[in-house]
């Protein structure tokens, strides 16, 4: 459908009052983008260009797009937060005491309590967390997809966070143990760690699969798949994110020939400094999620 900008007026009266029914309502944010819609009294005729063209909606999907768009880019810290699950997580469980009784841990196996947590929780999540929820908030699903989301965000802070205070305490360790100048594991066990790790997994249950229902229900229809497939960037995007921020970090603080907080010897270094530096951001991020999802205004969900 094609209109003078007087009709786009006119049909934004004609949905809001009930007369005409759309497949995606008409929005009256960034109604800049209503002008696509307008054909110039010099183009009037049979043909017109696609390309400075466009129907309502096509405009609706864009507006839907752009506001999605803040949601999405949150989501690239999140996963910057669990890119440290395979980098400096283990880089920080190879200076801690890997002997569990009779047992040696590889520090990457650690990884693994991830996919337990993941495992353990989605049940628990189902069967305790959202009856409890539905009760509380009314909703069908618990929580919605934005809030889900949300809790997710503010779990994987509190992870980093974790991983932070760990390795202040290895630190500590090393110090009374005089191991500052030695490049071997302090006497701390590896199971310290645990709880970083499983706090991830718990942060992927809410903000993961809320992410994948938030694209789907909430991206127009003839671009579910599109959406949904354009969540998953954040993951690829989270670890070259983290890859940069470790980057800058290590050239940014061996300036002047200092030791920096990640050297070779990590018992001369402050990692947990790079863990504090994650979770402010992972942090801001959370303010800035909550923001956009309180701005952010829910399109009801077709049923194909």
């Amino acid at each position: 459908m094609l209109l003078f900008w007087s009709d786009i007026r006119m049909l934004a009266k004609l949905v809001s009052s009930g007369f005409l029914d759309t497949a995606i309502p008409f929005q009256n944010c960034n109604s800049f983008l209503d002008k696509s819609a307008v054909i110039l009294r010099s183009e009037c005729g049979d043909i017109h260009n696609p390309w400075r063209l466009c129907t309502v909606t096509q405009i609706e999907e864009l507006k839907i797009l752009m506001r999605m768009f803040p949601i999405w880019a949150t989501g690239i810290v999140f996963f910057t937060v669990c890119a440290q699950n395979s980098s400096m997580f283990i880089e920080q469980g190879m200076a801690l005491n890997n002997q569990v009784g009779s047992f040696k841990i590889p520090p990457a196996t650690l990884s693994s309590l991830d996919v337990i947590s993941i495992v353990v929780w989605v049940p628990i999540y189902e069967r305790f967390i959202v009856p409890i929820a539905r009760r509380l908030t009314g909703k069908e699903r618990g929580f919605s997809e934005l809030q889900r989301m949300g809790i997710g965000l503010f779990v994987s802070t509190i992870a980093v966070a974790v991983a932070a205070l760990v390795e202040i305490k290895r630190l500590e360790s090393a110090r009374s143990e005089g191991l500052v100048h030695q490049k071997v594991p302090v006497s701390m066990s590896i199971l310290w760690q645990a709880p970083q790790y499983l706090l991830i997994g718990v942060g992927e249950v809410f903000t993961s699969i809320g992410q994948a229902e938030f694209f789907y229900n909430q991206s127009p229809d003839s671009m579910r798949s599109l959406c949904s497939a354009f969540a998953l960037v954040t993951v690829s995007l989270g670890s070259y994110l983290s890859s940069f921020i470790l980057t800058l970090v290590s050239y940014l603080t061996t300036r002047g020939e200092q030791m920096g907080w990640i050297p070779d010897n990590l018992n001369e270094g402050h990692l947990d400094r790079f863990f504090w530096l994650i979770a402010g951001l992972s942090s801001l991020n959370f303010l800035a999620f909550v923001y956009f999802a309180q701005q952010y205004k829910c399109k009801k969900a077709s049923v194909l």
